[in-house]
């Protein structure tokens, strides 16, 4: 009987590795430590895994906007030079390459930053995605903390001000239509006890699986900061391990499974 239940045990472990396949985790992208890509070489994408990563780089004013790639780790350089590197210094759960994705809106960008799906195996194409690990990048978050020459501290002199700082994921369906939108807000300031008040400086999941069936994403961004020419809060953030498996809320769960199977095996022989 153990030995049924420890094998139960090993075909749910491989289950869940299964669920992992075609992950974009960015680390099959060959970057090297400390540096990124920004679409300099023109060739306006990029494949992740099993998604495509659009880019446009605009050689005139070396400028881009849509998706870049990195291995940046400077979290203490505020400012656009520092542009490409993530808030934790390095991608999700401590690996070395991740996404960042920036949105030039009405500053003369192209489309909001977007991806689309079944790249090399069509596994992905038109399916449920489980989501991503987002988090600010180190030129946003300083920003919203410290204030710039464009963009305010958050919560103003006093601490009050409700500002927020919201990322729109939005699904894209076979049809070439949009899904109802979830936000994420990498910064928030509305709660009435400024204690709460929080700009994320973490890896964080976001659930993408309630968009149901698609064959891409487009991401846009919201902010309280608004000027006569638009957001100024930098609209960028970073991403990792898109359609990769969700975090295990409780360490040790499959020890705790193994050892509730066990015991189930132990009883029923009683």
């Amino acid at each position: 009987m153990k030995k049924r239940f420890l094998l139960a045990i090993l075909i749910f472990m491989a289950s869940i590795s299964l669920a992992q396949a075609d992950i974009a985790t960015f680390e099959d992208l060959g970057l090297a430590p400390g540096t990124y890509w920004n679409g300099s070489d023109q060739s306006t994408m990029f494949i992740s895994g099993d998604a495509v990563f659009m880019n446009a780089y605009n050689s005139s004013y070396n400028s881009w906007d849509g998706w870049a790639y990195s291995s940046m780790t400077d979290t203490t350089t505020p400012g656009m030079g520092n542009q490409y590197a993530a808030i934790t210094g390095s991608g999700a759960k401590g690996s070395a390459t991740y996404g960042v994705a920036y949105d030039m809106g009405s500053y003369g960008g192209a489309s909001p930053p977007n991806l689309s799906f079944g790249a090399v195996t069509a596994n992905d194409y038109n399916t449920v995605i489980s989501g991503a690990y987002f988090t600010n990048t180190t030129f946003a978050y300083l920003s919203m903390q410290d204030g710039d020459a464009f963009s305010k501290k958050f919560g103003g002199v006093t601490g009050d001000d409700p500002d927020y700082f919201k990322l729109i994921i939005k699904g894209i369906t076979e049809a070439g239509e949009y899904t109802q939108a979830i936000d994420f807000y990498l910064a928030d300031f509305r709660f009435s006890d400024n204690a709460q008040d929080y700009i994320v400086d973490d890896w964080t999941w976001v659930n993408l699986s309630g968009l149901g069936k698609i064959i891409g994403l487009e991401f846009s961004f919201e902010s309280t900061d608004v000027g006569p020419f638009g957001v100024n809060t930098p609209l960028y953030v970073a991403m990792d391990d898109l359609n990769g498996p969700a975090p295990v809320p409780v360490p040790g769960s499959f020890s705790i499974l193994a050892a509730g199977l066990l015991a189930l095996a132990s009883a029923r022989r009683k």
